[in-house]
């Protein structure tokens, strides 16, 4: 690399006010320092790509290796998946061969009861006096109410 130092910049700095010039030099001297901050740049951007390239290439690896390492689950879990259908098969062949009375009634399952509750009653489009009539409770009461209501009354 090329060793720029405090001299060198010096001597560089006389020669170029000397060729080109008092008035000529700010110019040349901002067109230079945007070229190199434009260079240093494209530097980094390439250095960048380089690194998201290798990034990239590293990804590829991690993920071909979890990709065989799922192969390799897969695959063994299939075989034990097979090996324990084929063991039910010989033990159902077995059952089967060793049983000498069926089944005549499935297994009972209860039968199903209705709640017996009054669903359509309480639907917000019965109105009123048919709930009033059924006995359906429209408003709601807090407890010290409900024991206000039903508390029995003492006469003196």
């Amino acid at each position: 690399m090329i060793d720029l130092g405090i001299e060198k910049m010096l001597v560089i700095g006389a020669v170029a006010l000397i060729v080109i010039g008092p008035e000529k030099l700010p110019r040349v001297a901002r067109t230079v320092g945007t070229l190199l901050g434009k260079a240093q740049r494209y530097v980094a951007d390439v250095k960048a790509e380089v690194n998201r390239s290798m990034e990239l290439e590293e990804l590829k690896k991690m993920k071909d290796t979890v990709e065989s390492a799922a192969r390799d689950v897969e695959s063994s879990i299939h075989g034990s998946v097979n090996d324990i259908e084929r063991e039910l098969n010989e033990a159902a062949r077995a059952a089967a061969d060793n049983s000498y009375t069926a089944l005549s009634e499935p297994p009972s399952v209860p039968e199903y009861r209705h709640p017996k509750k009054k669903w359509r009653i309480k639907q917000g489009a019965t109105p009123n006096w048919y709930k009033a009539r059924n006995g359906v409770r429209t408003k709601a009461l807090s407890g010290a109410a409900r024991v206000a209501r039903y508390r029995p009354h003492k006469f003196n």
